[in-house]
């Protein structure tokens, strides 16, 4: 675990989701499944799936524009602004530069991050990073993806999983910085247990299938993320006076709500204090963890001074967490 003095917080959020919902019941005239299936493994009823044209860049300006809605002077000073996607319009440009424009947001950098599932945390620690050492003083991190554009449904064990979403935040300078922790690694020896092929077919020496679409082997990547995520939790809660009982929020990345039961169970970390979007939005891969807070903070769960702990993991293979007051 890195501990760092940090003059950092989050000051500010915002998400969207796609109208068109896609349930599991519609599901059942796709592929071979059932209401009754999905929601015992995986806990999902419904997801959210972007039109046609509408595309990852479009889910991450309206996540903005709800962000901006809520907190009306929340752009003004921005450095940078750095996108966590896996689903991007185009390899180049990215889609930071696409939110940018939109925006019209002068003299900022702008980036994408590629982490999957992780990109969130990875994206937060990024901007905590860069503001602590004095770099930039105000960073907009967004979490975009279009899942279901690199889906392949006609391939029940990954078709159900996944939706389509974007949350975006503010992170900007305090005196009173807000971050407390940090931890991060990743397996790549893992990577063809989860991947979606590009310019190349061949990784960790296997040939890959696929043909640009996601590819899963989900029980491989279920044993990883149960063995993984509670070591990581554990220690990021090592030096809390109180350890995992010390966190009023734990949030990880909403993959599969049994994969998360199993995880909150070895880390210590009640159900009920466990957040998460995947029952009515799927798994949106780096927009989950967003998606999760939002809820919460609509529901009135999550208050000023709460201590989350944001964790990510997936693709890659990668994990990341997250120490922070909100």
């Amino acid at each position: 675990m890195t501990q760092f003095h940090s003059t950092a917080r989050i000051t500010a959020l915002g998400t969207y989701v796609p109208e068109r919902k896609l349930t599991n019941h519609d599901l059942e005239t796709l592929v071979d499944t059932n209401d009754e299936w999905i929601v015992q493994r995986t806990g999902i009823r419904e997801r959210r799936i972007a039109a046609d044209e509408e595309f990852t860049s479009d889910l991450c300006i309206k996540a903005v524009s709800d962000l901006q809605s809520r907190y009306p002077n929340a752009l003004e000073g921005i450095n940078l602004v750095l996108v966590a996607t896996s689903t991007s319009d185009f390899p180049f440009p990215s889609v930071a530069s696409l939110v940018q424009n939109a925006f019209n947001l002068q003299n900022v950098g702008a980036l994408d991050l590629s982490a999957a599932c992780s990109g969130f945390t990875y994206a937060l620690q990024i901007a905590n990073g860069m503001i602590t050492s004095g770099m930039h003083r105000k960073v907009l991190i967004i979490a975009g993806e279009c899942m279901s554009k690199t889906i392949d449904y006609t391939d029940r064990s990954t078709c159900i999983l996944f939706g389509d979403g974007a949350g975006a935040a503010i992170v900007e300078y305090s005196e009173q910085g807000a971050f407390i922790g940090s931890y991060m690694g990743s397996d790549g020896s893992g990577g063809h247990h989860v991947y979606r092929t590009g310019i190349s077919n061949t990784l960790n020496g296997l040939s890959l299938d696929g043909n640009g679409k996601v590819v899963q082997n989900g029980r491989e990547v279920y044993k990883w993320a149960v063995r993984t995520v509670p070591d990581g939790v554990q220690q990021l809660c090592s030096n809390l006076p109180e350890g995992v009982e010390g966190i009023n929020w734990f949030i990880p990345h909403s993959a599969n709500l049994k994969m998360i039961d199993s995880i909150s169970e070895k880390a210590g970390i009640p159900k009920e204090r466990t957040l998460t979007s995947a029952e009515f939005y799927g798994n949106t891969s780096a927009a989950s963890i967003p998606l999760a807070l939002q809820l919460a903070i609509d529901e009135g769960k999550v208050k000023k001074g709460d201590l989350l702990l944001m964790y990510g993991f997936g693709a890659g293979l990668t994990h990341s967490g997250v120490l922070v007051h909100w």
